[in-house]
């Protein structure tokens, strides 16, 4: 991580560190590098062909001096944060000039004429940067696509993935080796594979699916036990490592789902057609395969690659229609498949997994990507199936790799890790919950566990149950990815990883190259591990703030048509600014400001009470309380709604309907966890 700089006077009185630039508005740079207190400051003149968000290494004194601010200059960028940038074209007879749109300093980029793509004066585009050389007064880019005032959705979407640091195409060398790649299923493959074509194989996704990662076969055996496959397409055997499509996937490390499109980690010839896992084809397949009896005990597991042909590919609902009307194609394996997996699900409650739910909804697009209509998403019978399985799975190859050790140490490896709660976060959450009646045994970490679940279960119903689900949620760490196993503290598991979606999440790539090597007892440690830990799991957070800021912007774009009316919400969050409230109907969030709220009283932060409180009335706006909203604004720019208190007003009731004129709706669904 660090490295030593020689002074002309051959003394090393400088030293090189490793951080992220952020650059102010000013145009003063900071480099935050992780275990120093203190940021670095950077002058203009001392990037270096850095822009902000950068991984760059800065040169600083190795000595500091007390009492003045360490200063430094960026000797090279490791590693950009974006490649692809938004903004406005000068286009000439010669050359061409490009203005990133951007709130952060930056140079302008040179374009040759050549790269413009059919680009003309004034246009607004999308321009990748193509290398920015020592020699070069400027960067150099290339048009990537012009940006038409009809396509404002896609703009839109496009300027949050560009945001996030997710490139929105792959370079050409690395479509070109994703089209090379043999859909053959070879001889001297198969030889090297556990053969399950001829077992009873189904897939069960959303309905608008495309890429089928994983598959579950089922067959009884002769000892009066259940065999049932969990099948997970075999992306390592065409994503090798240190190959441009390895370099590409690593990058983006995880596929971005937004409300009309899917940025996905993986060029669609790999993801929707090779690895895809389609019925009435041959797949090859890494796959845990388990023999089970009807008590759902597990009495053999094998880990092993494998080739696999589905025999029919389910979407959700239909699968949750059999289980419902108890009949229909391949019901009886449905049915104890169904079975198997509520009692794994009982289990993992009584060994202290916490039974969290969210709420999920999904928009109804038109043709144009507008939002017609919102449609809140359950957890069924179905998905809970598919969830219990890839939760076996993903469970049994780390217990296996964890018992692997080299000279008594335990391997590098990507598990999937959960902290206990923060006792900062969790005790006014207790204390908040006493409130209701609701009790917690603070006694130890298995404890607090069971008194969340028996909450969970007590509030259902209760007017208080949305604010203490909500708030439970906000106590609970981060999951990340990490090589130091500390278990899953909310899925109640000691050992834990991903590797059920190998096409859209990079982690489970290196999962399955790690499971083979530890197979063939041939384990290339890779003294990397926590390095490209770290890096999955800044790509999923970043991830997941891009697909929040999609969703906003849908919300934003649905609400505007109802300018003016009034609903009934429930307050989501409170703040010393005001109170966030969504709508009952759509799920929708926005803003009562305090500042709106100032003609009815002055209103102050009650922290311990998660409440505005009135200073004259004691009127109180609490988490969790309802109340009537009307829609004053809706900013798509900002991603903005706000709201306006309604003292007794009376809310709109009726649900927000597809409009008739909007023909073949879309829309694009979360792949499962």
């Amino acid at each position: 991580m660090t490295q030593k700089i020689k002074s002309s006077r051959g003394s090393s009185q400088t030293k090189v560190v490793k951080g992220t630039l952020d650059i102010s508005r000013s145009g003063i740079g900071f480099v935050t590098i992780e275990g120093m207190d203190k940021d670095v400051l950077v002058r203009p003149n001392d990037f270096s062909r850095a822009f902000h968000g950068d991984t760059v290494k800065v040169q600083i004194a190795k000595t500091a001096v007390p009492g003045k601010r360490i200063e430094g200059k960026i000797t090279e960028v490791v590693e950009r944060k974006q490649a692809d940038f938004i903004g406005n074209l000068q286009v000439s007879k010669a050359f061409a000039f490009f203005t990133p749109d951007t709130e952060k300093p930056m140079p302008d980029f040179f374009i040759p004429i050549e790269k413009l793509n059919g680009a003309t004066d004034g246009d607004r585009a999308v321009v990748r940067l193509v290398k920015w050389n020592k020699d070069d007064k400027k960067p150099e880019g290339e048009v990537v696509t012009v940006i038409k005032a009809e396509d404002m959705n896609d703009f839109a979407m496009k300027e949050l993935l560009i945001d996030g640091g997710f490139p929105l195409t792959f370079d050409d060398e690395v479509m070109k080796e994703a089209l090379s790649l043999s859909e053959n299923i070879t001889r001297m493959e198969m030889v090297k594979r556990k053969d399950c074509r001829d077992i009873l194989t189904f897939t069960i996704d959303p309905a608008d699916a495309k890429d089928f990662d994983d598959a579950i076969s089922i067959r009884n055996l002769d000892n009066g036990n259940y065999e049932i496959g969990v099948h997970i397409a075999d992306v390592s055997h065409f994503v090798k490592p240190g190959s441009v499509l390895d370099k590409a996937a690593y990058e983006r490390a995880t596929s971005v789902y937004l409300p009309d499109r899917v940025n996905p980690m993986l060029p669609e010839r790999i993801s929707n057609e090779l690895c895809s896992l389609r019925p009435h084809e041959d797949k090859y397949t890494f796959s845990a395969i388990f023999q089970i009896n009807n008590r759902a005990e597990i009495k053999h597991s094998w880990l092993g690659r494998t080739i696999i042909h589905s025999n029919h590919r389910f979407t959700y609902e239909e699968v949750q229609e059999i289980i419902e009307k108890k009949d229909g194609l391949h019901y009886k394996p449905i049915a104890l498949l169904n079975d198997l997996a509520q009692k794994f699900r009982r289990e993992r409650f009584r060994n202290g997994a916490i039974n969290f739910s969210s709420t999920e909804v999904k928009f109804q697009l038109d043709e144009k990507g507008k939002p017609i209509g919102i449609v809140v998403k359950e957890s069924k019978d179905a998905h809970k199936l598919i969830e219990e399985f890839m939760l076996l799975a993903n469970r049994t190859v780390a217990e296996y790799v964890s018992k692997i050790k080299i000279n008594k140490q335990a391997i590098p490896f990507p598990y999937r890790i959960h902290d206990t709660p923060d006792d900062e976060k969790l005790k006014p959450f207790v204390a908040f919950a006493k409130k209701f009646g609701y009790s917690f045994d603070m006694h130890d970490e298995a404890a607090v566990a069971a008194s969340f679940n028996k909450m969970l279960k007590d509030v259902q119903g209760k007017p208080e149950q949305h604010v203490l689900e909500q708030l439970g949620i906000r106590t609970m760490a981060k999951a990340v990815y990490t090589s130091a196993n500390i278990g899953h503290y909310g899925l109640g598991f000691e050992h834990y990883c991903h590797f059920t979606s190998p096409i859209r999440r990079y982690p489970d790539v290196m999962v399955h190259r790690i499971l083979q090597e530890c197979l063939e007892k041939n384990l290339k440690l890779d003294k990397k591990m926590d390095e490209k830990c770290k890096h999955c799991s800044d790509r999923e957070r970043k991830a997941m703030e891009t697909e929040r800021a999609g969703n906003k912007y849908k919300q934003v774009e649905f609400m505007q048509q109802y300018l003016g009316e009034e609903f009934e919400g429930i307050i989501s969050g409170v703040a010393s600014f005001g109170f966030f409230v969504e709508t009952v109907l759509h799920k929708c969030e926005g803003m009562v400001t305090v500042r709106d709220l100032s003609e009815h009283d002055d209103f102050r932060l009650d922290e311990t009470d998660y409440a505005l409180v009135g200073l004259r009335t004691k009127r109180k706006f609490r988490m969790g309380d309802k109340v009537i909203i009307k829609v004053v604004a809706a900013n798509l720019g900002k991603r903005q709604l706000d709201y306006q208190w309604v003292p007794g007003g009376k809310p709109k009731t009726t649900a927000p309907v597809t409009t008739k004129k909007a023909a073949k709706p879309k829309a694009v669904v979360k792949k499962k966890k």
